[in-house]
This record gives structure tokens, sequence and C-alpha cells, in this order.
């Protein structure tokens, strides 16, 4: 089975890049380019995992590696080449399976979930292990999950505690939904497990700004001796998991699920829509409903591994693999009126891909990561540039910030005035949790609300994308 990956967003600080090289398939999307070599891995790489770390702010892609033993594996780009990150191929058991990134927001590390597939009293459970700098080491206990056979296994950290949560669908639940978390000790469940109503495919996972851990998935519920197969979100409201909107809300059948959060806060899920000839359909919850954004089934083919994300300015990004264009992958965005491409409409990639992973970088570019099966299906990482490109640059900043580490208070002094401009700051997973619009080039902000931690400020203005690092005390 095939991993999706949801997108939880990292915003960070980013180094200059240093030269890439370019890869064009045709005039139209001449501006997606390489990151470093394409199939810069050893051997096959599948269940792609792409994610910013913020402590150098260079994408990391965490993978498993058919050809060395099927182990879990994590390489970072330093600005000139794709570098293993500690001991390649660190996973003990015999095989890695839907491994999943995800950076700690207290100390930076990179942490890496994956079904453990080795042979014995732990085979097919959940283990975690993070990168301390020398090692991988063990999250807890390796294979802490009950029983056997873990699918679709998602990592991500929660913005209130900094604590890491996994979601997965467990055969020891009959395949139900089950999230745990790890609370500096053991690995415990959130909730009950195996909470969904029925069996769970396509499992994603995200926090809310709020803070609150949703999971989308496609349902198995037995409806008037029907199987429904459709698309069903579920929130943990602290005490008990709960139904986001009508469960089972999509027309017919949804596969390849994917799900994200906008800077207001509402859940956008992305999926294959069997209704409407398996192509992309994207539905937010409004509060009461889940509605259409855009088009439902608004690609020309049918699609394969959705991944959605959002923009710094907002905008829903969707990645896929094409069913028709020599399955080549693609990213479309929603303009606010309809879905357009972003680059080619044939698709960017060499050629067939499959485990696309979307996120975007620090100034707002997007970032695709997938196995290339154009390259012996090793794993390429490419990277859209706009008009603005170089804006990731080193140049001098126009707007300080102090006092850092700051309490209650904090004062942001743009170095020029910055007509129109508007300021955000975002915690580590890139959501936006105080947004001002600048009239001054002195401005004050009451943070005594933020709990301690580690967080982005972003100043935006016409043609002017600009990010500092802030620690809350």
């Amino acid at each position: 089975m095939k991993k999706i990956f949801y997108i939880f967003v990292f915003f960070f600080p980013i180094m200059g890049f240093a030269q890439q090289s370019w890869y064009k398939s045709s005039p139209l999307d001449y501006m997606w380019k390489n990151v470093g070599n394409i199939g810069f891995t050893t051997g096959w790489a599948t269940y792609t995992s792409l994610a910013f770390s913020f402590s150098d702010g260079q994408p990391y892609v965490a993978y498993t590696d058919n050809t060395n033993s099927n182990k879990a594996n994590l390489m970072k780009f330093d600005g000139n080449e794709w570098v293993n990150v500690g001991d390649s191929n660190f996973s003990a058991g015999s095989w890695a399976a839907y491994t999943s990134l995800a950076f700690s927001p207290k100390d930076g590390q990179p942490y890496v979930a994956y079904e453990d597939c080795c042979y014995g009293v732990d085979s097919g459970k959940a283990t975690v292990m993070k990168f301390d700098g020398i090692n991988w080491i063990n999250v807890g206990n390796a294979g802490f999950s009950i029983g056997n056979e873990v699918d679709y296994i998602n990592l991500a950290f929660s913005p209130l505690d900094s604590l890491p949560y996994v979601a997965f669908s467990s055969w020891w639940y009959w395949f139900k939904a089950t999230v745990m978390k790890f609370n500096g000790t053991n690995w415990v469940n959130v909730g009950n497990a195996g909470f969904s109503t029925a069996e769970a495919d396509w499992v994603c996972f995200a926090f809310s700004p709020s803070g609150e851990p949703y999971v989308a998935y496609k349902d198995w519920a037995l409806i008037n001796n029907y199987v429904s197969y459709k698309a069903t979100v579920m929130k943990f409201d602290g005490t008990s998991w709960v139904n986001v909107g009508n469960a089972r809300f999509s027309d017919g059948e949804a596969d390849n699920l994917s799900i994200a959060f906008s800077p207001s806060g509402q859940p956008y899920v992305a999926y294959a829509d069997d209704g409407n000839s398996e192509k992309a359909t994207v539905m937010k919850f409004d509060g009461s409903n889940w509605v259409n954004v855009g088009n439902a089934g608004f690609t020309p083919h049918g699609v394969y591994t959705t991944s959605i994300a959002f923009s710094p300015t907002g905008e829903p990004y969707i990645a896929y693999e094409d069913w028709t264009y020599t399955g080549k992958a693609i990213v479309m965005k929603f303009d606010g009126t309809n879905w357009v491409y972003v680059g080619s409409p044939t698709g960017f990639s060499a050629g067939n891909t499959d485990f696309t992973s979307l996120a975007f970088s620090p100034f707002g570019q997007p970032y695709v990561a997938y196995m290339d099966y154009a390259n012996s299906a090793k794993a390429t990482v490419m990277r859209y540039d706009s008009v603005f490109a170089g804006i990731n640059e080193p140049k001098e900043s126009t707007f300080s910030l102090y006092p850092n580490p700051a309490f209650t208070q904090l004062t942001i002094e743009t170095l020029q005035t910055q007509t129109q401009s508007q300021l955000s700051i975002m915690n580590l997973n890139g959501q936006q949790l105080i947004t001002r619009q600048l009239t001054e080039s002195k401005t004050q902000i009451d943070i005594s609300n933020l709990p301690s931690g580690v967080y982005f400020v972003r100043l935006t203005g016409e043609r002017m994308v600009e990010i500092g690092k802030i620690i809350k005390q």
C-alpha cells in the first residue's frame, strides 16, 4: 500500500542555495528546477516524506531505501548536494514502511516514524527514531504500538506541548484509526485506540492552529448493507474523538487523502474522487458543512498520491501524480476562483512519479519530493522559482525584532518605510498565531498569550518577503 503524506507545513529561515542543476521538459515548466542532483538516493526510494528544518532552513527527505535492505533513511540538501543525516539505513528491522518526517519544535531534531517490519514480536509495529546530532536513537520503545501491522503512519508535533504524535490504522483494532503521543517516557493513546467507527484507509493527520489533532481517512462504514468508502474527518476535543461535520461527507469513494489547515484554521481535505473518475477534489469545512473548493473533480484526469499544503499567502496548493501524462508530477493552486497550474499542465518531472510530497520553503517556494521512475526509481526533489527567484539569497534585513528572547511584548522596527506590509507570527509548524497590518515604522505586539518556545516572524509586502526568529520565554 502507498502512503499519503499529509502536510504539516514548516516555515523556517533559510540560507542561500548554491547552484542547482536544471531540468526542463517543455517551455511551459522552465521555472521548475531540480534541487541538487536528480535521483540522488543510492537506490529505490519509496514513501518519500519532505519537510524543512528550521535549524539550517534546508529541505530534508525521509524514505525507505529499497536497495539497501528496505530500511529507513534521511537525507538533507546542504546547499550543494544531498547528504545522509547520520548513519544511512538507520532502522533496525528488516523493512521500514510508511516513513514520516517531522522536526521537534524544542530542539530542531529530525524525527522519523515508520512501520517496523522486523521479524519477531515487534513485526509491523510503529517505531519512532530521532537524530540527536550524533546517532539515531529510539523515541520510547521500538515497536510501541499494540499488535502487528500498522499502516498509513503519520508523524506530527503538537503546537501546544511540542510532543510527537503518530496516527495510523491498526490490524489489532480491525484497521481502525488510532493516535498515540509520546509523553516524555512512554507512548500513550490519545483517547480510545481504534476510535473510528470502521476500517480507516489512507489515514492522514494534522493539528489545527489551536492545537486540536485531526484525522482524515477513507471510511469503510457499512451503511444499509453497502460499504461507503467515503471521506470522514474526526478531531480529538480533549475527551473523545468526534466527527467534524457529517461523517462520510464526500460524494463518492475517496482515495489518497491529504489534510492541511488554512491560515484561518479551516481544515481542507484533498483526495482522488471516485465519483469524478478519480480526478482530484478538495473540500473544506466552513464551520457547518463540508463544501467544495472550486469544482469537484477539477483535474483533467485521474490522480494518485495527492499532497495538499498552504502557501505563506494562504493559497491551497495540491501536488499529485497524473494518470495520463505518463504519471508525471503536477502542481495546481486555487486562486480564489479556479484551480490553476503551477508550471506545466502536462507535468514537470522527467517521467512517472510516485509518493509525491509537497512542502513550502520559508520564502514561499513550493518543493515536491517524489520517487522518480525516470531515474531508476530514486528520489528527486524539485522546486518552483517564480518571478521572485533569488529572493532567498542572503541580504541585509529591513526589519529588527527586540527584545529577543521576549516575555510579554515584542517590538518590530522597520529600517525603512514598508507601506501596506503585513506581519505574521507563526509557530514551527507554519501556523499563523498573530497577524498585524503595519502602518508605522515601529510596532509593539502583545505575545503574553503565546506558550514559551521558538516562533517565526514574517514580514510581507510588495515584492518582499522576510523572516526572522524569536524566542518567547
